[in-house]
């Protein structure tokens, strides 16, 4: 749930709604006598798989794995533990802690939880289940009695009637002050702490690892039981997950699928499910959301597909598209004309241009291209960079020069990180064997170079990667025309020649 964009009438609004369902998920049996009430919480207590299934009814409709109680039980058993739990997505770190930590919270065994995420809003939205089950579940409320505190119940930090702390903390934040009438916190929560940008720089997670040593972990008393837990994947072979490995006092580290492909929770995923998601997913991806195995640089594209590209009538679309450099210096990035078409279902990159030149010469790529489509319909895109009214007047120079313009267009969109953008399109692409090389190019040094840039592109390096990242552009405009065709139920046909028009 993304709540960081929302207002603050839609924020209210999210948060009834999830409120209100909780409410409607626990309802308790009335007429219980006070005797009865007393017994059925004692037995409840005693069996915490019980609890869970009977305080969370809806977070509980998959029946646990082992490892899901194995965990659990080490967590309830020693008040004094730190966890790391690295598991794929959709196995139920932070609901699975959740039911821990409110067990802990409601049966008087810990008083102070600190919640810390990659950043304050992420750690607030995962504070946001722990604060709605405390506010609307009817069979807390029922049990354990009301533990809303009025004028102390905000979304990132909030006290129970029974002087049970909250707090949210983004990573990097001061967390100083961080005391409930000087009991400091005995429950600290790692939770998402590390992203995928931040892990491409060893110099941030060192940093942000210190900080966890140095202030983080230094909130709790030296004299206190504390329970420590990091829940999250290991999505780098740096990254903050991986250094909790080495203090946690166990790591359980469980994937989608076991060493013999199976599902570890089948009770949850079922392998249809799993197959659906992962096919949607690209190899290096998927490794490192669902595998914890974060793929080594230079093998996100090991091998680079060629075949004959076909007549150019044939394409359905066909798109221009450059990354432009800013300097001519050899120590700057290349300059990348592609021309890509969408045949079937396949994308053909049938023409490429990558070299360190000047934009003069650039702009004679695109006189190229236009000259090898002829006739056929083509659309022309280029990166938008600072330096784009500079570069565009020199397309109007050369058309004027020329009589011809090149109809090129900025590509305006908000574009996300390179390495994801690239990888997650063109990545699967090129493995399911949906993406080409034009074969007739093969030896072309341009079509050589777009090949290496190809096979070097990694999270981190330093090679360039102008020509992957020309493709993605050319391939994602595409997609975007077949969309909003298709959307807005337009159909293309082919028009007859009229011999008495000009």
């Amino acid at each position: 749930m993304q709540l960081e964009n929302l207002t603050e009438k839609q924020l209210l609004q999210v948060w009834e709604e999830f409120v209100t369902n909780i409410r409607k998920q626990t309802a308790v049996v009335i007429g219980e006598s006070e005797e009865a009430k007393k017994k059925r919480i004692k037995r409840l207590e005693a069996h915490p798989e019980e609890w869970f299934k009977y305080y969370f009814p809806k977070e509980s409709e998959c029946e646990p794995a082992l490892f899901h109680r194995a965990t659990s039980r080490m967590i309830l058993e020693h008040l004094e533990f730190t966890l790391a739990r690295i598991w794929s997505r959709e196995l139920a770190k932070s609901t699975r802690t959740m039911m821990e930590i409110m067990y802990l919270i409601l049966t008087g065994k810990k008083r102070y939880v600190l919640m810390i995420s990659n950043s304050f809003d992420n750690a607030e939205r995962l504070l946001m289940p722990y604060r709605a089950h405390l506010t609307g579940n009817e069979r807390i409320i029922n049990d354990y009695g009301l533990q809303e505190m009025p004028g102390n119940w905000t979304a990132s930090e909030f006290t129970t009637r029974k002087g049970v702390a909250f707090r949210a903390l983004g990573a990097g934040q001061s967390p100083r002050g961080t005391r409930n009438e000087e009991v400091r916190p005995d429950v600290i929560l790692f939770d998402d702490i590390d992203t995928d940008e931040e892990c491409r720089n060893p110099e941030i997670i060192k940093k942000k690892w210190m900080w966890i040593e140095n202030a983080a972990i230094p909130t709790r008393s030296v004299s206190k039981a504390t329970t420590i837990i990091f829940n999250g994947n290991r999505i780098a072979k740096d990254c903050c997950v991986e250094r909790a490995c080495k203090i946690a006092d166990h790591v359980s580290e469980v994937n989608i699928r076991d060493r013999n492909g199976k599902s570890t929770w089948p009770e949850k995923n079922t392998e249809a499910h799993i197959d659906r998601v992962l096919q949607q997913k690209s190899y290096a991806s998927a490794q490192r959301e669902y595998y914890n195995n974060p793929i080594d640089e230079g093998s996100v594209f090991k091998e680079m597909a060629y075949k004959p590209a076909r007549r150019i009538a044939e394409y359905k679309y066909l798109v221009c598209y450059t990354d432009p450099s800013f300097k001519d210096s050899k120590k700057n990035d290349y300059k990348a004309t592609v021309l890509v078409g969408k045949w079937r279902d396949e994308f053909h990159v049938i023409k490429a241009f990558v070299e360190q030149t000047s934009t003069a010469a650039m702009i004679e790529w695109h006189y190229s291209i236009m000259q090898l489509v002829g006739s056929a319909a083509c659309y022309y895109f280029m990166e938008q960079v600072f330096l784009q009214d500079i570069i565009l007047k020199e397309f109007y120079d050369a058309s004027a020069r020329r009589g011809h313009t090149i109809p090129i267009t900025a590509d305006l969109r908000q574009k996300p990180d390179k390495f994801t953008r690239v990888e997650s399109l063109l990545e699967p692409l090129n493995r399911n064997g949906k993406l080409f090389l034009n074969e007739a190019e093969k030896n072309n040094p341009h079509m050589m170079r777009l090949e290496d840039q190809f096979k070097a592109f990694a999270p981190g390096s330093r090679a360039h990667d102008d020509a992957p990242d020309a493709v993605e552009g050319a391939i994602y405009i595409t997609n975007a025309k077949c969309a909003a065709i298709e959307q807005g139920g337009i159909h293309l046909v082919r028009r007859n020649h009229n011999p008495k028009r000009f």
